[in-house]
C-alpha cells in the first residue's frame, strides 16, 4: 500500500506543537513582564495644560501653590525649571478647585459594556482607551475583565499566568455556589490613578460551566449574579467598563443582564459587519427570553461605533455609508480609525494615550490620538446625559 502523501498527525505531534507554542508566549512574557518593567503611568503635563485640564487659569494655580493650596510643583534639581504635573497632582488641583466631574449621589453608575459576540472587532482596545481618556477627564473608572483571554488585564501589566490567581483575584469565585458576597475582594488598583481593574485569566473560563451547572443543578436564574456583583461595589465609581468574552455564553448573558448601557464595536467590512447584524438579532432574541425567567433589562442607550475604519477601502466607505443610512440613530458620529499607532502601542501591551516624548509628537500618533478623543467625547456625554447633576451643565454647553 502507499505511504499517504500527508500523514495524520498524532496527538503526540499536537502536544510537541502546543509546547514549542507555549515556548514562544513564554519568551514574549519574558520580555514584556521582565523583573523591573512594572508598568508606570510618565505622563506630565506642564501648567498650561494642566489648567485645561482643571478648567482654570493657570494664574489660580501658581496663586494656589504661592498661598499653600497646592503644593510645590517639583523642580528639576539643576535647571529650577518645572518638571510637569502627574495626572494624580491634576486630580489634586480638581479637587482643591472643585472641579472633578463625578457624579452626584442620586446619579446611577454608568455601567458599560463594550459587546460584540465576534472577536477582532477592537472590543478590549475600545474598553482600555475609553477607561484612560475618562480618568485623564478625572472620573473614576473600574474595568471588570470578563474574558479568559484576559487582554485587557494583560494590558495594564499583569502577567495572567503569573500575576492573576483565578481562585482569588478573578471574577470565578463570585459565581461559585456560595461564593463571595460582594466583588470587592478582586479590586485592584492599577498605575492609573483612577482605574480599578478586576483582573481575568485563562481559569476563568471554568465560570461557563459553573454557571450551567448551578442552572441545571439548583433551577434557578442565575444570571444576575454579575449584576449583583456589580451593585455591591458602584458606589466607588462613576463608571464601570466591562470587557466580556467574544462568544454568546452564560458570561457574555450576565454582562448583558448586568449593562445599563451597551457600545457595539464594527469594523465596516462585510464578515464583520454581517457578524454585527447576526449578534443584534441573537441579542434581541436571548434578552426576550431572558426578560421571561428573570425581567426585562432597559439600556440609556446602544450605540453602534464603527472600528478599523479604513478611509482608503472603497469597500469600507460603502459599508459604512450603509451602516449610517441603516441605523440613522443608532450610530455613533466618531469613527476609530485604523491605525498602525495602535497596533505598534498595543503589541507592547500599552496604548495611545500612555506615549510620551518625540513620539507623542508626530502627526501619524496626534490623528490617532484626535480619532481616540472624538469617540471618548461622545461616550462621555452620552454617560453626563444619565446623570441628572450634570444636565445643567450640559445645556450650558449646548449639549442637552
Amino acid at each position: 500500500m502507499d505511504q499517504a502523501p500527508l500523514p495524520p498527525v498524532t496527538l503526540d505531534e499536537l502536544d510537541q506543537l502546543s509546547a514549542r507554542a507555549a515556548t514562544v508566549i513564554a519568551r514574549l512574557r519574558d520580555r514584556l513582564y521582565a523583573p523591573g518593567t512594572e508598568k508606570r503611568l510618565d505622563l506630565r503635563f506642564n501648567v498650561r495644560r494642566a489648567a485645561e485640564m482643571v478648567g482654570r487659569s493657570d494664574k489660580l494655580i501658581r496663586d494656589a501653590e504661592a498661598d499653600g493650596r497646592l503644593p510645590e510643583p517639583d523642580k528639576d534639581p539643576e535647571t529650577g525649571r518645572r518638571t510637569g504635573y502627574s495626572l494624580a497632582d491634576v486630580n489634586h488641583m480638581r479637587e482643591v478647585f472643585g472641579t472633578l466631574p463625578h457624579r452626584a449621589p442620586g446619579d446611577p453608575a454608568m455601567v458599560l459594556a463594550v459587546q460584540n459576540f465576534k472577536g477582532g472587532v477592537g472590543k478590549s482596545t475600545m474598553v482600555c482607551h475609553l477607561a484612560q481618556y475618562l480618568a485623564l477627564k478625572g472620573y473614576r473608572v473600574c474595568i471588570v475583565d470578563c474574558d479568559s483571554q484576559a487582554s485587557t488585564t494583560s494590558m495594564f501589566g499583569l502577567n495572567p499566568d503569573v500575576d492573576v490567581n483565578e481562585d482569588e483575584d478573578t471574577l470565578y469565585p463570585f459565581f461559585r455556589h456560595g461564593g463571595p458576597p460582594s466583588l470587592h475582594y478582586a479590586l485592584r488598583a492599577t498605575y492609573w490613578p483612577n482605574i480599578a481593574l478586576i483582573p481575568a485569566n485563562l481559569g476563568l473560563y471554568d465560570a461557563e460551566y459553573e454557571f450551567a451547572a448551578r442552572m441545571a443543578r439548583e433551577q434557578t436564574f442565575v444570571l444576575d449574579r454579575l449584576r449583583t456583583g456589580i451593585e455591591s461595589i458602584q458606589d466607588q465609581f462613576d463608571v464601570i467598563l466591562m470587557d466580556p468574552p467574544p462568544a454568546l455564553g452564560m458570561l457574555s448573558l450576565s454582562v448583558l443582564r448586568a449593562a445599563n448601557a451597551i457600545v457595539i464595536p464594527a469594523p465596516p467590512n462585510n464578515i464583520d459587519f454581517g457578524s454585527t447584524a447576526h449578534f443584534l438579532k441573537m441579542m434581541g432574541a436571548t434578552l426576550s427570553e431572558l426578560a421571561q425567567m428573570g425581567g426585562a433589562r432597559d439600556y440609556a442607550f446602544v450605540k453602534i461605533l464603527a472600528t478599523k475604519m479604513n478611509d482608503g477601502k472603497s469597500a469600507h466607505v460603502a459599508i459604512k455609508r450603509m451602516m449610517d443610512a441603516v441605523f440613522p440613530m443608532d450610530m455613533m458620529t466618531a469613527v476609530l480609525k485604523d491605525s498602525a499607532e495602535i497596533d505598534n502601542t498595543t503589541a507592547n501591551l500599552g496604548t495611545v494615550y500612555e506615549v510620551t516624548g518625540p513620539a507623542a509628537r508626530t502627526e501619524t500618533h496626534k490623528r490617532c490620538r484626535a480619532y481616540l478623543d472624538a469617540v471618548g467625547r461622545e461616550i462621555e456625554i452620552l454617560i453626563r446625559k444619565t446623570w441628572p447633576s450634570h444636565h445643567a451643565g450640559l445645556r450650558k454647553e449646548g449639549l442637552l
